[in-house]
């Protein structure tokens, strides 16, 4: 038996044997097939990449029916309990964990890279004092290609790696700029002293004292939240890296394109939306009556569901287990109980479990992130902040991988054809 597709065009009557590899046919060979010679071969139509794959990855593994969520083939749990989240950026960008010697390099270079040019500082202090976090931090990423005019050299390898280096060690120091900028507050210089979120927990919220120390329970909670949101495959985010990368620019700017798609509600601001839910919920009596509401169509069920998940979000579960060492150490957030019981309830209600309604990573990542005094417009910078290492790691991929071409889709025009002009002069009279 062979791999392949049989095709019967009814339009001809004539047969085409398509080859399958890896589960897919290539959208070419069905260009081939064509109602007559003067006329165009076949396309996929296929809105927001449904059922469509563009590139060949080794970064990230989800099968999505069964809840596994792998970075490199290392299963989303055991990175979370047992690994940090520099030690996972180096395994997404380099696709194998590090030995010591490699780890302490890894984290020296970073370390060593966390300060900005002073420009830069003088760049974003130039933003309106009500200026969005995420815009601001858009716009600084895209700035440092300025900064590093030598970033344009993407096909020499040691240039890609100090560019990587260089963006993950800068983005919790632009990320935590927006953040006090927005407050009124004085810039805080980074503490090499400190590990890679311990520093960026200090930029956050150092104030008059020498040294800032937080809790080390925080510091690993916002670790695993960063390890959590690291990479999560051919998202709207990643594919415009891609698909802003495929024109061989800098990184900077590819990155600042994954940061815009971020900024979107459907994308990075669903644990936003969250926590207004459940603020409009209001209390756990209330629940029933908003259940009925969802099930009515009048209200909507943010934080559950997942187009990729089809039965439960891995992330979810480790998430939920960090709620619980932030909570012990800032106290319990008051919407913390309703959101427990409209999980408890919907899990056992046949309507959601018919549509395979379950808490993902959006529904419990607010209220920490309310925890650590966030506000809700800093929730997708933080996001950013952690999806960096990902972004480069399918940039450096889509770079180096010969099948790849400049993105470019095809469209179904639907516009008028065959118009005859007539100038103002006819037009006006």
């Amino acid at each position: 038996m062979t791999d392949s597709l049989t095709v019967r065009d009814n339009r001809t009557g004539q047969e085409y044997e398509v080859p399958i590899a890896d589960g897919t046919i290539k959208a070419a060979d069905l260009g081939k097939i064509k109602a007559g010679e003067d006329n165009p071969g076949l396309a996929v139509y296929d809105p927001g990449f449904v059922n469509t794959a563009s590139c060949r990855s080794s970064v990230t593994y989800i099968d999505g029916e069964k809840g596994i969520l792998e970075y490199r083939g290392y299963p989303i749990e055991q990175l979370a309990e047992k690994s940090s989240f520099l030690e996972v950026a180096y395994l997404l960008v380099h696709g194998a964990l590090p030995t010591k010697v490699e780890y302490e390099a890894w984290v020296h270079e970073i370390t060593y890279h966390t300060f900005v040019h002073e420009n830069v500082k003088s760049f974003m202090q130039g933003f309106r004092y009500d200026a969005h976090p995420m815009g601001m931090l858009m716009a600084s990423v895209g700035a440092l290609s300025t900064f590093y005019p030598d970033a344009r050299n993407i096909s020499d390898a040691e240039n890609r790696h100090i560019q990587i280096v260089r963006m993950i060690a800068k983005m919790p120091t632009l990320g935590a700029w927006a953040f006090r900028h927005a407050q009124g507050k004085p810039y805080v210089y980074p503490d090499n002293d400190l590990s890679y979120t311990a520093n960026f927990l200090s930029m956050l919220f150092k104030m008059s004292e020498s040294k800032f120390e937080a809790d080390e329970r925080l510091v690993k909670a916002l670790d695993v939240l960063f390890i959590l949101h690291a990479d999560h495959e051919q998202n709207c985010s990643t594919n415009a890296v891609r698909s802003v990368g495929s024109s061989q620019v800098d990184p900077y700017s590819a990155v600042a394109a994954g940061v815009g798609a971020l900024y979107g509600p459907l994308h990075g601001g669903a644990n936003e939306a969250v926590l207004r839910m459940l603020r409009r919920i209001g209390s756990k009596e209330n629940i029933p009556a908003f259940i009925e509401g969802v099930k009515n169509g009048n209200e909507k069920l943010m934080g559950f569901g997942h187009r990729v998940y089809k039965n439960f979000d891995p992330r979810a579960t480790i998430i939920k287990k960090a709620c619980d060492d932030v909570f012990e150490v800032t106290g319990v957030n008051p919407l913390l109980s309703i959101a427990k019981e409209l999980e408890k309830i919907a899990l056992e209600d046949e309507y959601f479990i018919k549509r395979k309604l379950y808490p993902n990573v959006d529904f419990y990542s607010g209220l920490i992130y309310e925890a650590f005094q966030f506000p809700p417009e800093m929730f997708t910078v933080l996001f950013a902040i952690g999806r960096t290492p990902g972004w480069l790691s399918q940039w450096s991929e889509l770079v180096q991988d010969k099948e790849q071409k400049i993105a470019r889709p095809k469209q179904i025009y639907t516009g008028d054809r065959g118009l005859t002009f007539a100038p103002a002069s006819e037009r006006w009279k």
